[in-house]
């Protein structure tokens, strides 16, 4: 490991003993310390080994913590001043592993599965129009409970209304209740259409019941969402033209009920789609086989697309390469296409950060629509 770039308050420290080491790292603001072009973490406490738990399928490897003074571990490596991970802490102690946030970084972000400790670049700023303003007018989300024919069950929506105008779009929202909650969906399409970037639009977010049977190219949530879900949207907002969004296994079935029922949408956000075509890396099992049969028939027949189509993905994130070639060819089948990444894995704030481009391109009007 490169020799750890610690400030000097926390150099002098390390011969005072954890507890003056832990206090010199808050007194410093916590971690990280960005020196060059690399970023250095310190943990404090007894272990046997300490280590980086990250969910980045492509990054250089991280070494380990090493103890450089008694319970006091670093660890340094190069990172991007513009990129942005989530990690805990690994502490390895009489062979059990238990993962934390990072008790010495201040910055932590919650996500569905509890929360993370985030490192961020020495340049990394969260986007402008993701940050509450009090001066913008804020749309009104509104939840609606509906008993579901095609499914036999009641299901949950949220409809997001544009605090003026009449709604132009309708954005559908896979995963609806986490783009609001981790995503900040919600002030993200309030800070738009009051900059102008977009025209009043509506949304209306649907959530599985069964994820990983319903986002799998299923055809029963196709059905649910052009039959029951888009009509009770369009009577509520009379907006016209639709949009699906969705991320992960969301972007599947975001593409899934587009392709299956052509005409319909006039467009597709497709966020770090899980667009898989063979097992292999990146713990793409079994329970992938049903999208590779749908990847294997999308790829094979030239079904009708929407005519605006916007792709991207986390840089780091394993999908990364599906996501290129998807846009390919989406491209080469005559859509317009967009696409962007940044310096990010598969997570919420990565979405979230490349939210504008993708709103704009599919529902703006600063773009001649073809």
């Amino acid at each position: 490991m490169t020799e750890p770039a610690l400030p000097v308050a926390v150099e002098a420290a390390l011969t005072q003993g954890a507890q003056a080491v832990l206090r010199a790292v808050g007194d410093a603001g916590g971690t990280p310390f960005h020196t060059d072009g690399r970023v250095t973490l310190v943990h404090v406490g007894v272990a046997d080994a300490v280590a980086l738990r990250h969910w980045l399928d492509i990054f250089e490897p991280i070494p380990q913590f090493v103890e450089i003074a008694e319970d006091v571990w670093v660890t340094s490596f190069a990172f991007p001043q513009d990129g942005r991970i989530e990690y805990k802490i690994d502490v390895m102690r009489h062979g059990r592993h238990r993962l934390r946030v990072d008790p010495l970084n201040p910055t932590r972000v919650a996500n569905p599965w509890g929360g993370n400790s985030v490192l961020r670049g020495s340049r990394y700023q969260p986007p402008k129009w993701t940050a509450l303003d009090p001066t913008v007018a804020r749309g009104v989300i509104t939840r609606v409970e509906t008993m579901s024919k095609t499914f036999g069950d009641e299901r949950a929506l949220h409809l997001y209304h544009p605090a003026a105008g009449t709604p132009r779009a309708l954005l559908l929202v896979h995963d609806g209740d986490d783009y609001l909650q981790f995503a900040a969906l919600g002030r993200v399409l309030d800070n738009l259409i009051a900059a102008g970037d977009l025209p009043p639009v509506a949304a209306v977010m649907v959530d599985p019941g069964d994820r990983m049977a319903e986002y799998r190219a299923d055809p029963t949530h196709a059905e649910f969402v052009v039959r029951e879900v888009i009509p009770l949207a369009r009577g509520d907002t009379g907006a016209a033209d639709v949009v699906a969004m969705g991320a992960s296994l969301g972007g599947v079935a975001s593409l899934h009920v587009a392709v299956t029922h052509p005409g319909v949408f006039a467009g597709l956000i497709l966020q770090a789609g899980s667009f898989v075509t063979a097992q292999g890396p990146f713990k793409r099992g079994p329970v992938f086989a049903p999208v590779i049969r749908f990847m294997k028939s999308f790829l094979t027949n030239n079904a009708p697309i929407p005519r605006r189509v916007h792709v991207s993905c986390g840089s780091f994130d394993g999908l990364v390469n599906e996501a290129a070639m998807m846009s390919e060819v989406l491209a080469e089948r005559g859509a317009a296409v967009g696409y962007c990444d940044v310096p990010a894995g598969h997570d919420w704030h990565a979405w979230r950060d490349m939210l504008r481009p993708a709103l704009i391109h599919t529902l703006g009007d600063t773009e001649a629509r073809p």
